[in-house]
């Protein structure tokens, strides 16, 4: 049996917080804010795979109101959902994920998180692939008021 899910997070930028995406830091003046490291990208794949193994949410997971989570790398939600997944007999066969932002340019950085991402979840990382697009100057993510990111996940029962 094969399942897709989807995921999608988006986290204000503010000052005095590191940018963190995919795992990876990103130079850049602002940070997203969240109770986490609020790595969009690492948010939106968690959902993906949890969504699509019908096991739930990152809110259901790792909730804000639990101090356990108070800025822990969000990698490590990527390790534990890759762990229950295996739990629950179910194999990654690949992740698709976009971000979304007008900046800073990412572009130098998305094989780092590629290779981070995939470290994470125990992946080649053929299977994974992270990209990033901008609204064009449209919307709050135009604005530069924020990050989002989107991801789809398709993963397999195991045997």
């Amino acid at each position: 049996m094969i399942r897709v899910g989807t995921g999608f997070d988006s986290h204000p930028l503010v000052e005095g917080r590191p940018l963190v995406l995919g795992g990876v830091a990103v130079p850049y003046e602002r940070g997203l804010d969240g109770h986490s490291d609020a790595d969009v990208v690492a948010h939106a794949i968690v959902d993906a795979l949890l969504g699509a193994a019908a096991l739930g949410d990152i809110g259901t997971h790792f909730p804000a109101s639990d101090s356990r989570f108070k800025g822990v790398s969000s990698i490590t939600f990527l390790e534990s959902v890759a762990g229950l997944l295996t739990q629950n007999r179910w194999r990654i066969a690949n992740i698709d994920a976009t971000i979304i932002a007008q900046r800073p340019r990412l572009s130098p950085h998305l094989s780092d998180m590629r290779a981070t991402v995939s470290r994470a979840l125990r992946l080649d990382q053929a299977q994974i692939s992270i990209k990033a697009t901008s609204t064009n100057g449209l919307g709050f993510l135009g604005r530069g008021e924020g990050i989002a990111a989107q991801a789809v996940a398709l993963i397999e029962s195991m045997p």
